[in-house]
Parts: structure tokens; sequence; C-alpha cells
């Protein structure tokens, strides 16, 4: 190891602590709670807690691999920060813009971003990539809400807009 393991740990925290601080910009607020949710919908105390464990699990495989390969694969980081981009950009599609239907896509797009890292990471770092496995079936859950979501509020944007 030609560097402290320290600044590759703080690195791969940065990254995740950015990514979940868009969590806490684009807040639920009045408009989602007056939105129709589906009755097996989490409720709003489970989402900081289980996205909190899922990004410090993410930060701890990002640095897994990191340890194992260091710069060996660019394909690899370049998966894991556009999935984290997308992560962040679903809170801003969602709450900031109120576009469910955009919140989808981008979901979908996080969903195969985080299927694609798993699919890397396991030729590296087996273990990383089942560190992976909770966040994947979270977004899958994120995924289908999202779904049930748009389809339960059709009115919904011009609604949050008015």
């Amino acid at each position: 190891m030609d560097h402290p393991a320290w600044i590759a740990i703080a690195v791969f925290v940065g990254l995740n602590f950015a990514a979940a601080t868009s969590g806490s910009l684009f807040k639920p607020g009045a408009w989602y709670a007056g939105l129709n949710k589906p009755s097996w919908t989490p409720p709003n105390l489970a989402f900081p807690i289980v996205w909190g464990l899922l990004f410090a699990i993410n930060a701890w495989a990002g640095w897994l691999v990191w340890e194992t390969v260091g710069t060996g694969s660019p394909l690899a980081f370049a998966l894991y920060v556009v999935s984290l981009m997308l992560n962040a950009g679903w809170s801003f599609l969602f709450f900031g813009r109120r576009r469910m239907d955009l919140a989808l896509v981008d979901v979908a797009l996080l969903w195969l971003s985080l299927v694609a890292i798993i699919a890397v990471f396991w030729t590296l770092r087996p273990f990383a990539a089942l560190l992976l496995i909770p966040y994947l079936t979270w977004v899958t859950i994120a995924s289908v809400l999202n779904l049930r979501m748009l389809q339960l509020n059709p009115d919904a944007r011009r609604a949050g807009q008015a």
C-alpha cells in the first residue's frame, strides 16, 4: 500500500456523504405527505436510517476494491461515481422537481448501474460485490415504490407546482 489507508477511506466516505446530502437538500415535505402511497410504503423514519447504512456499506465496498486494485480498474470507479450521481439525482428529481416520472427513469438507471458495479466488483473483490446486495435490494424496492406512487398520483406534479 503506497498511500495511507485513511486517505482512501476519507475519499469514499466523502463521495457517499456528498451523494447523501441530496436527501437533506431535497426533503419530502408537505407535497410528499399529501401523495397517495401504497400500503407497504416504509415509514418515513426508515429512509434516513436505511440510506445511512447503505451509504456506509457502499463506501466500505468501494474502499475494499480500491485497496485491491488501486487505479487498476477505471471502469469500476467510473460506474461507482455514476451510481452516486444517479442516487443524488433521484432526490432532486422526485422531491426537488416533483417529477416522479423522471425520478423513475433515474432510479432504473441507478439499479442498472448497481448491477454493473456488482458484476465488475465481483471480478475484483467478491466480498465487496456481496456488500452491495442490500443496496441493490433497497433500490429495487425504491423503484417499485416510485412506480406505484406515479401510478397512484397521476396529477401530483401539477398539484405540487400550483
